[in-house]
């Protein structure tokens, strides 16, 4: 459990093939209804991925519980060597070769964190050959919910051009890092001065936090396919 309602996930395909993809992208499970209706639920990868994946390798998502959900029933009913559906890789929410710009700033709420994890090494690689800074503004409500963020913190403290700043809207962590915020991811924006000319951002989660901070990045001088955006809806 990465939250307490929020589990962490590795399957290897079992045709032994490999699962390459783009970080960003994101899988589809597919299952059915209790009445026998088809339905299917999006993933994103988790993988920290810096290399073709090869035949057996982990692929990770992350899975938010809904309370009476069937894909939350789905998750919690499956062993280990259980085995799930599922098709892709999907998605263009991925770091593209051609950006030029000189700073990503990358937002997220909840599960939306997780396409983030996938793309450090990328992150890395841009930040040492050509000088990028990040900025990961990550929105949780509670310490406990803070997805991945021993992870983010650590890849902070190795990478001076990457600021990993935890945003809670309930409750503080008893010693907070110097950039913990109280509040709304996107109450702290015009922090980190946005700008149309350098700037690229990635939004990513709660729908009503993707299209305030859309806006407000709008208003700030960013051209909209400098806007990239992926909403996260819990659906049962």
């Amino acid at each position: 459990m990465l939250a307490p309602t929020v589990g962490h996930y590795t399957f290897v395909r079992d045709d032994g093939q490999p699962l390459d993809y783009i970080p960003g992208q994101f899988i589809q499970v597919h299952f059915q209804y209790a009445d026998g209706t088809a339905t299917k639920r999006s993933y994103s990868l988790a993988t920290i991925h810096d290399h073709a994946l090869g035949p057996g390798e982990a692929v990770e998502i992350a899975v938010s519980y809904v309370p009476g959900g069937a894909a939350t029933a789905l998750f919690e009913g499956l062993d280990e060597g259980g085995t799930v559906d599922a098709s892709g890789p999907f998605g263009r929410f991925c770091l593209m070769p051609g950006d030029a710009n000189r700073r990503y700033l990358l937002i997220a709420t909840g599960t939306g964190v997780t396409p983030y994890r996938a793309m450090l090494p990328q992150l890395e690689t841009l930040i040492r050959e050509r000088g990028i800074e990040v900025v990961l503004l990550f929105g949780a409500r509670t310490p406990d919910e803070l997805l991945y963020g021993d992870e983010f913190r650590a890849f902070a403290d190795r990478q001076p051009n990457f600021r990993f700043v935890p945003c809670y809207s309930r409750e503080l962590p008893a010693d907070p890092h110097p950039d913990t915020r109280r509040g709304y991811v996107q109450q702290f924006l015009d922090e980190f001065a946005p700008q149309g000319e350098t700037d690229i951002a990635y939004l990513c989660g709660n729908p009503n936090m993707v299209d305030a901070c859309f806006e407000a990045l709008k208003g700030h001088g960013l051209p909209v396919p400098a806007i990239r955006r992926e909403k996260y809806v819990s659906s049962k």
